[in-house]
C-alpha cells in the first residue's frame, strides 16, 4: 500500500472517511499546481524585464470586444482574465467551501474552531499592522489593507507537501481549513469593501438568477445545458452591477448541491435492476438496442449517484489550478523592475506594509488566536500538532500570492501603487515561505496517549 495513504487513512478518528479521498486528491493538484504557478510568476517577470517587454504590455492590453443585442463588453485581455476566467477559480473555491461546510472541518463546530478563530487572526493583525504602517502615507495607500490578509493555497500547501511526512495529516488539514476560512474572510473584505458604484438594477437581477438557480435545484432540473447559461448569465449581471464578477462564481459554487439525487442504496437498488434485464448476449438489432438504452441508463443514474459539487469540482479542479491561476499569474505578476529602485520600493510604505503583514501579521494573528481558543477550550490540536507546527503552518500561510496580487488590483488605481504592493507580496510571500519552512523541520509530532 502506498505510504501515503497510509498516514491519511491512520486518521480516520478526526477525518471523516467520505471526506478523506476529495481532501487528498485537493491537496495533491493544489501542491502540484503551487509549482506551475511559480513557473509563470518567473515567465511573467522575466518577460516584463527582457527587451520584449512592450509585448508583454500590449498583449494584456489588448480589448476584446463583445456586442450582442443589448449586451456590451469591452475590456482588456488582462480584465478578462482577472473578471472572467478567475470567476473558474472563485466557483471551485466557492465548492471547496460548500464541501468543507457539509462534510469537512466546517460541519463540526469543535473542530472548526481552531481554524477559523486563527483564520479570524491572520485577517485582522496583518490589516491592522498595514494600516499602522501607512497611516501617514495617504487615503490612496491605506486601501491596501486587505493585501497581507489573503493565503495562497496552493503555495502554502505545496511548501507543506515538499517538507512530506514531518507535517501530521491533522496539521495539514488545519492550514487546508484556515485558508477556505481566509478565502471566505477574503471574498467577504472583496464584496463589501472593494465594490463601488453599485448598480441595484443589476444586483437585483444578479440575485434574481441566483434564486432561479435554487428553485431549479429544488424542482430537480440537473442538466447543466440549463446551469452554464444561468451562469454566464449570472456573471454578467454581476460584472454590470458593480460588484466584482467572481463573486458570482462563489455564490454559485456555494449553491451546488452536494448531495446525489441517489443515495447509495437508492443507487444500488436502481442499478441491479437494470443489470437484471441486460441481454447477455445480444443477438439481434433489437437486443442490442435494447443493451445499448440499459447501458446509456445505467450511466445517468451512475452519474447521478454523484453529488453535483464533487462531479463538477473534479472536472473543473484541474483547469482551475493548471489553466486559470498560472494565466492569471501570468498576467498580473509582471512588473517592470528597470525602472524601480528596489531598495526603495521595498522600504515604501506599501511594500513595507504588505512584507510586514504577510509575515509578522499572519505568523503573530493565527498563532495568537490558535492559544486563545485552545487555552479557553473552544478547540483542540489537530492530532500529532505541537505548537512550533501551529506557528510554522502560521508563518507558511502569509504566502499570499495569487488573493494578494488579485486585491491589489483592486484596491489600487495607481499603477505605481499596485507595483509596489506586488513588490510586498512577492517579498512577504517569500520570507514566510523560507521562514515557516524552517520551522516546520524543526517542529516533531506530538505522540500520542
Amino acid at each position: 500500500m502506498d505510504r501515503r495513504h497510509e498516514t491519511w487513512a491512520t486518521s480516520d478518528r478526526f477525518v471523516p472517511q467520505r471526506f478523506v479521498g476529495p481532501f487528498v486528491r485537493f491537496t495533491r493538484i493544489e501542491a502540484a499546481s503551487g509549482l506551475v504557478l511559480l513557473a509563470a510568476a518567473i515567465v511573467a517577470m522575466v518577460w516584463a524585464n527582457s527587451r520584449w517587454s512592450a509585448t508583454y504590455f500590449q498583449i494584456l492590453e489588448t480589448p476584446l470586444i463583445i456586442e450582442f443585442g443589448p449586451i456590451h463588453f469591452d475590456e482588456d485581455f488582462q480584465h478578462v482574465i482577472n473578471d472572467g476566467l478567475m470567476t473558474i477559480f472563485f466557483f471551485v473555491v466557492g465548492l471547496e467551501i460548500k464541501r468543507q461546510v457539509v462534510h469537512g472541518d466546517l460541519s463540526d463546530p469543535k473542530t472548526a474552531a481552531l481554524p477559523v478563530m486563527a483564520a479570524v487572526g491572520g485577517m485582522i493583525f496583518p490589516a491592522l499592522i498595514y494600516i499602522w504602517i501607512n497611516l501617514d502615507a495617504g487615503e490612496a495607500a491605506i486601501r491596501g489593507w486587505g493585501v497581507p490578509m489573503a493565503t495562497d493555497i496552493a503555495f502554502a500547501i505545496g511548501v507543506v507537501a515538499l517538507l512530506g511526512s514531518r507535517i501530521p495529516s491533522g496539521a495539514r488539514l488545519f492550514l487546508l481549513t484556515l485558508a477556505i476560512a481566509d478565502d471566505i474572510g477574503a471574498i467577504t473584505v472583496i464584496a463589501i469593501f472593494y465594490t463601488e458604484d453599485l448598480e441595484f438594477g443589476y444586483l437585483g437581477l444578479a440575485v434574481g438568477g441566483l434564486l432561479l438557480a435554487v428553485v431549479a435545484t429544488r424542482v430537480g432540473i440537473r442538466s447543466l445545458a440549463f446551469y452554464v447559461p444561468l451562469g454566464v448569465i449570472v456573471w454578467f449581471f454581476t460584472f454590470e452591477s458593480g460588484v466584482h464578477a467572481t463573486l458570482a462564481g462563489v455564490a454559485l459554487g456555494f449553491l451546488t448541491p452536494a448531495r446525489p439525487m441517489y443515495p447509495s442504496d437508492e443507487f444500488d437498488r436502481r442499478a441491479r435492476a437494470i443489470l437484471g434485464s441486460f441481454p447477455n448476449e445480444p443477438d439481434t438489432p433489437e437486443d442490442q438496442e435494447h443493451a445499448d438504452h440499459e447501458a446509456l441508463l445505467l450511466s445517468d443514474i451512475s452519474s447521478e449517484a454523484v453529488a453535483p459539487l464533487s462531479r463538477l469540482e473534479y472536472r473543473l479542479q484541474v483547469w482551475s489550478s493548471f489553466v486559470v491561476i498560472p494565466l492569471f499569474a501570468l498576467a498580473n505578476a509582471g512588473v517592470d523592475f528597470r525602472g524601480i529602485d528596489i531598495g526603495e520600493a521595498l522600504t515604501s510604505t506599501v511594500a513595507l506594509g504588505v512584507t510586514a503583514g504577510l509575515v509578522l501579521g499572519k505568523t503573530i494573528g493565527i498563532s495568537l488566536l490558535s492559544f486563545i481558543t485552545v487555552k479557553i477550550g473552544l478547540g483542540r490540536l489537530p492530532e500529532g500538532t505541537s505548537w512550533l507546527h501551529i506557528v510554522g503552518l502560521s508563518v507558511v500561510s502569509g504566502i499570499g500570492f495569487t488573493v494578494a496580487l488579485f486585491i491589489a488590483g483592486l484596491a489600487f488605481n495607481d499603477a505605481v501603487l499596485n507595483d509596489l504592493a506586488k513588490v510586498g507580496i512577492f517579498a512577504g510571500s517569500i520570507l514566510a515561505g523560507a521562514i515557516g519552512s524552517a520551522v516546520l523541520i524543526r517542529a516533531r509530532p506530538v505522540e500520542q496517549p
